[in-house]
């Protein structure tokens, strides 16, 4: 038999009646008829829903070949597309021949037909995408993957790829992932000491430990997975114009939340002559974009969610695509929520990071409607962000959407040397680590701006999922890295 099959969704929604094709998939359910035939509920992972197989006698091999027909199990089927009868779909396949390629144990197999838990299926993440949930949050990503691409590229972005190991720490903050051989050496040391009865100490073994010669490592200094390709970016916007990266970024941050990951997606544009206005105009249009480009490609999954997850998604997108959305500074959003007579877990105050209830609470009660806030504190925001002339402020902005919070952040980036070279000083950092960056602004230096969205965020508010990691195939947390 030919291993070239259909998908599932192509014949649901083009198969014509009276044709002759070939599909395989893995076995939801089988139900058996007293008249000598099998509903058999067929899903390859294209669509959400199956397409409903009819087997019977006249199968070459039935009897011996539907034993082994159990939920989970693989089959390819061959047969003629003809209309269905009942209201769910509008085709279904009579089989003229049924393979079965790979069995499932029934009993043990533990995806049967009920609902698990979300923190059950992340236990067995090699099987969560079978479900219907996990199956349409993997179309949902991949519509969005797309669509980042689509965006950039219609106009005229260059995708650049930036590397995932790196030497520059691009926050500050020092939350990263040291990439090193010289463990490897300790514990070979280690060995040897064992053998001579001399244990090594604790210090050699860390990472983090002064002790340690970086300069005899793979790399020759200290290095570290990038937490953002934002600093490379800036290079070939510098360079040949506006560009972007989509990749993978890492912190080391211990938090063990519904909105943190270890490793995440991230995509970052970087725009030459761009100031905080244009900045700001491409990140809306980025958003809208994104959402009425999943709205019209993934309406059946799109539908489930609004369904099964969160009642109110569909309703919370059409409004964020109709609604132009509201700037406003930092410190307006601080007078609005100091006043706004209510207690808060973390207390507001002038200087201080806004955290998701405060975020939650502008974008959902009292605006009803995303914002952008702009014109941050100097103090809590990186060394790279353009200081403004008051000395207390940057500009920096970030995107809030309601039931998410930040979705997107970002800045216009200092393009001036001297500036930069004292913010660098004044956030603890070594300027020489920084020369190539300084560069950029020696030599040629211009305006420009850019922010990064994460792709899990914008997965969170298009799906109404609650937890981060049920958006990433397989989810990097603390004391978790299975599969």
């Amino acid at each position: 038999m030919s291993g070239i099959t259909h998908r599932v969704a192509q014949l649901l929604s083009e198969g014509e009646p009276g044709s002759t094709v070939t599909v395989g998939g893995w076995v939801r359910t089988r139900r058996d008829s007293k008249q000598g035939f099998s509903f058999i509920e067929l899903n390859d992972g294209s669509s959400m829903a199956g397409l409903q197989v009819i087997a019977d006698n006249t199968v070459p091999g039935y009897e011996e070949t539907i034993k082994g027909v159990q939920t989970g199990s693989s089959i390819r089927v061959t047969g003629e597309l003809k209309e269905s009868p009942g209201a769910k779909q509008r085709v279904e396949l009579h089989a003229k021949s049924l393979e079965l390629v790979g069995t499932s144990d029934v009993e043990t197999y533990p995806l049967q037909k009920k609902r698990h838990s979300f923190e059950f299926l992340r236990e067995i993440a090699h099987l969560r995408p079978r479900t219907n949930t996990f199956g349409a949050i993997a179309r949902v990503r991949n519509r969005v993957s797309h669509g980042i691409h689509t965006f950039f590229q219609s106009r005229g972005f260059l995708y650049v790829h930036t590397p995932i190991i790196t030497t520059s720490d691009c926050e500050g903050a020092g939350e990263m992932f040291t990439v090193t051989t010289l463990l490897q050496e300790s514990r070979a040391q280690g060995q040897e000491s064992r053998a001579e009865s001399q244990e090594p100490s604790a210090a050699s073994l860390d990472p983090g430990s002064s002790t340690l010669d970086y300069s005899t490592d793979f790399f020759g200094k200290k290095a570290s997975l990038t937490v953002s390709g934002q600093l490379e970016a800036e290079i070939y916007a510098t360079s040949v114009g506006p560009c972007y990266t989509f990749g993978p970024t890492f912190r080391a941050e211990n938090s063990n939340t519904t909105r943190h990951l270890a490793e995440f997606w991230m995509i970052e544009p970087e725009m030459p002559f761009y100031e905080l206005d244009d900045n700001m105009q491409l990140a809306e249009e980025f958003i809208k974009f994104l959402i009425n480009d999943v709205l019209q490609n993934c309406a059946d999954d799109m539908e489930f969610f609004n369904q099964r997850i969160e009642k109110t998604v569909l309703e919370t997108l059409r409004h964020i695509v109709e609604k132009d959305f509201r700037r406003i500074s930092y410190t307006e959003a601080v007078d609005i929520l100091t006043s706004a007579g209510r207690s808060w877990d973390y207390p507001v105050e002038w200087g201080h990071n806004l955290q998701a209830e405060h975020e939650r609470f502008l974008t959902e009660e009292h605006f009803q409607q995303p914002i952008i806030v702009y014109d941050y504190p100097r103090a809590i925001k990186p060394f790279y962000m353009y200081c403004n002339d008051d000395g207390k402020t940057v500009r920096a902005m970030d995107v809030l959407v309601p039931r998410v919070g930040e979705i997107i952040g970002g800045s216009q980036r200092e393009h001036r040397l001297d500036v930069l070279e004292s913010r660098i000083k004044e956030c603890g950092l070594d300027p020489e680590e920084y020369w190539w960056y300084l560069d950029l602004r020696r030599f040629g230096s211009v305006p420009h701006a850019g922010f990064g969205l994460g792709l899990e965020r914008m997965l969170l508010l298009l799906t109404g999922m609650q937890n981060i990691r049920d958006v990433i195939p397989f989810p990097r947390t603390p004391k978790n890295a299975e599969f």
